[in-house]
């Protein structure tokens, strides 16, 4: 499966409720077609772009855009225990994982 079919995955799964936002970590040269259907569909989206060739797309509920928007962080790398923890929870990833995960980011 390319990664342009999971990324159609992804919103048919937005599209039916079942996850609020999505992360997708693609190349560039898929951005023009990827932006092109998000913007049909009405669904917000930032791009992150990587040291590689690749770039990383959040999209889905504004409101979920707002959250990830209001942290003012360029990179993933950035995020704090905490917005790394929320952005877990608002990808849809096990509460008991990211619970963990939290847990032991803090301690270190």
């Amino acid at each position: 499966m390319g990664s342009f079919d999971v990324f159609s995955h992804m919103v048919y799964e937005l599209k039916k409720g079942v996850r609020n936002l999505a992360l997708i970590t693609t190349t560039s040269e898929n951005l023009d077609l990827i932006k092109e259907r998000l913007k049909r569909d009405n669904y917000d989206f930032i791009t992150e772009r990587l040291e590689s060739d690749s770039i990383n797309i959040f999209f889905g509920n504004s409101d979920c855009i707002e959250v990830i928007k209001s942290f003012k962080k360029s990179s993933l790398r950035e995020f704090s225990v905490e917005e790394d923890f929320i952005l877990g929870i608002l990808l849809g990833y096990r509460l008991e994982e990211q619970c963990k995960r939290f847990i032991k980011r803090k301690s270190a």
